[in-house]
């Protein structure tokens, strides 16, 4: 078997190289649920943590954890949500785009997303 070198070859492992990188990226998570409900079960971590909804809805996530736990809006002014056990918090999203939020207290294993659609137009 004899090996060929050329331009074709190499450009091959670029494009897979450029694939291989783009599907590793955080931006847009795959898995994203269309809710406005997030879990915080016993278990450090956000169910769904990547979800889509429509500018102007409500996000509400529900602490059913033992353990003190907080929305932090990573990209709305860093706001911090607290939620102690059984607690409820809610925020609206207004502006379209991709949001992050995290555990500010648990940030290495709580992290998500919310990515918010443009309202369709009516008739649309």
């Amino acid at each position: 078997m004899t090996w060929r070198r050329d331009g074709a070859g190499a450009a091959l492992v670029v494009g897979f190289l450029a694939l291989l990188s783009g599907c590793t990226s955080r931006d847009v998570p795959l898995g994203r649920v269309a809710t406005s409900e997030v879990e915080l079960p016993k278990s450090y971590k956000f169910v769904p943590a990547d979800i889509t909804v429509a500018a102007g809805t409500t996000v509400t996530w529900t602490n059913h954890d033992n353990f003190t736990h907080t929305v932090h809006l990573v990209d709305d002014g860093g706001a911090v949500l607290t939620l102690r056990p059984g607690e409820r918090v809610s925020h609206t999203f207004a502006t379209p785009g991709l949001h992050r939020y995290e555990c500010s207290l648990h940030p290495r294993d709580m992290k998500g997303t919310v990515l918010v659609a443009d309202k369709k137009s009516p008739g649309a």
